[in-house]
């Protein structure tokens, strides 16, 4: 194969948007790119693509047809922009969040596309920040306990509202109309291949980390049906599709899909991944010992380790999960960005909006040039950074966030500065956890949005002591997905190869500063008390204050 003129797509599947990127397959370069927000963007407070009713607290709702515009948009303009014909493209990947789940008919038609159901919000996509299944999930958590099932000690023995089968339960319950006509509950990126080949099948890592797939098995029937009467055979009845590996194809691109992109027909389409796993793919982070954080509106934390370790209050541990061959660790914050752009919206007022316009730079670059000119510390304050619930270590949707430490001279420059650190000491927690339970952190790889406020980036390498490598691309998670469908293209052997040729990252670009290192110490040592505290020893006080809300609401 001529890997110099030979070239693989990745689209990586965010939030708010999808990103295309051509690749060169011999090193990695990126030559064309294409962006498209999601028309629905993200419906957490009304149906708006339907007949716009108000939606129920914690709900994260998308719609499946935003995906598939996405890549009639991208994958073309990606080609224009990068000067490659359909001929030089030898596979494509794509990666999605997750568990973004979707309910779809028998022929892979999305519930919420079928009239009897377009008004009904349980059709649609439950995007992976979805927390409208918490109870349920409560419940999957207690009955595994109780029955000691094996596979509950791979989720670190607490099961998150954020995974697929919490969402099954919470539409086998809700909305059972919607859950008997389901043919297939799905992950994202496997209803996207589905969608590009005509052919359904699973991808083996989100199966681990989102389905409870572990060892070639899913949870019991007879689990199952003590969880709920009638829910026993769902597996069976709607996620029975074959598992596919990573790095594995999928099938070759339909005569629909290859109208839709430009590329030919038969382009070999390689199996799904999470979004998050890709990036580490794109910044060749997938050695033991190396720990990369996706940092955009949440933030997940991966590591691979050869051994397994039991580790509490990760969101799953995967044999090849993230890699082939090694146990793949995942941990993450459900709020990082969002947060940010929360305060600026809320509470940030007009003056700053102006002074931000006068110096011609965004507000949130002005709230960071202003949190810069302080001492660490100065703020004399300390935040949680609970705003959707706490992922890891503690995996409950139902704590809330906080800013301790407020007088009347604190400015919005102190808390934006409390947030970030928060953020940062959330991701300590994490990794301090890992450690303690034997997985070795020796390097930080961080990528995302985020790379851009040095409040963030060179505040992890203070607060955790280690060096802080970067991402050297800006399309880190499209580049993982190219990275997996040459592999599935034979253009390399496996994926370490790949990434080691494919991959790009800045090495140590950030390193401790002793004197910074000390004085973040004893706010960090404030952080964990107030962690276990409100977290662990006095969680009703945050439950409580949700149950008052969401009572009001409802009257």
């Amino acid at each position: 194969m001529d890997k110099e003129h030979s070239y693989t797509i990745g689209i990586d599947f965010g939030t708010l948007s999808a990103r295309a990127a051509v690749v060169r397959v011999s090193d990695g370069k990126t030559l064309g790119t294409a962006v498209h927000a999601y028309e629905s963007a993200v419906m957490d407070k009304t149906l708006s693509c339907a007949d716009g009713q108000e939606l129920p607290a914690d709900f994260a709702l998308q719609n499946a047809s935003d995906y598939i515009r996405a890549i009639k948009e991208t994958v073309p303009a990606a080609l224009q922009e990068a000067g490659v014909s359909a001929s030089e493209v030898i596979a494509l990947g794509v990666d999605t969040t997750s568990a973004s789940v979707v309910f779809a008919a028998e022929d892979g038609t999305p519930m919420s596309e079928i009239e009897q159901f377009r008004n009904n919000p349980h059709a649609y996509v439950k995007l992976w920040k979805h927390h409208g299944a918490a109870e349920q999930a409560d419940r999957i958590q207690s009955l595994a306990a109780e029955r000691q099932e094996k596979w509950l000690a791979r989720y670190g023995g607490i099961i998150s509202s954020e995974l697929l089968l919490p969402k099954a339960l919470e539409v086998f319950e809700k909305a059972p109309e919607v859950y008997k006509a389901t043919g297939a509950i799905t992950d994202a990126m496997d209803w996207i291949n589905w969608r590009l080949t005509g052919v359904h099948k699973q991808s083996a890592g989100p199966s681990g980390y989102k389905r409870i797939y572990q060892d070639g098995e899913y949870p019991s029937t007879e689990y199952l049906e003590a969880l709920a009467e009638g829910f026993g055979d769902v597996y069976e009845q709607k996620m029975s599709a074959p598992i596919v590996q990573l790095a594995e194809p999928v099938a070759g691109l339909s005569e629909e899909a290859a109208e839709w992109t430009g590329l030919k027909v038969g382009t070999t389409v390689v199996a799904g991944s999470i979004d998050a796993h890709a990036h580490a793919l794109g910044v060749n982070a997938i050695e033991d010992g190396v720990m990369t954080i996706i940092a955009g509106t949440s933030s997940v934390l991966l590591v691979s380790d050869k051994d397994f370790h039991f580790v509490p209050g990760v969101f799953g541990t995967v044999d090849g999960g993230i890699c082939p061959g090694k146990w793949g660790y995942e941990a993450g914050q459900t709020a990082v960005g969002d947060i940010f752009g929360w305060f600026k919206d809320t509470f940030v007022p007009l003056r700053y909006y102006e002074e931000a316009d006068e110096k011609g730079i965004n507000v949130h670059d002005l709230l960071t040039q202003k949190a810069m000119e302080q001492n660490i510390g100065e703020h004399g304050l300390v935040a949680l950074d609970w705003h959707n619930g706490n992922r890891s270590i503690l995996s409950d949707p139902r704590l809330a966030g906080m800013v301790l430490g407020k007088t009347l001279s604190t400015q919005p420059e102190d808390i934006y500065r409390a947030l970030i650190e928060a953020s940062i000491f959330g991701g300590k927690t994490i990794i301090d956890n890992f450690v303690e339970h034997g997985v070795e952190i020796k390097e930080v790889v961080i990528a995302g949005g985020l790379l851009k406020n040095p409040i963030y980036t060179q505040g992890y390498a203070d607060v955790t002591g280690l060096p802080i490598s970067i991402s050297a691309t800006e399309q880190a998670g499209a580049l993982g997905s190219a990275i997996f469908a040459a592999v599935a293209a034979g253009a390399y052997e496996d994926v370490y190869e790949a990434a080691a040729a494919m991959g790009k990252k800045i090495e140590a670009k950030y390193k401790p500063i002793p004197e910074n290192v000390e004085a973040y110490r004893p706010l960090y040592e404030t952080y964990r008390e107030l962690h276990d505290y409100f977290g662990r020893e006095n969680t009703d006080i945050m439950h409580r204050l949700r149950k008052i809300r969401n009572e009001a609401r409802s009257k």
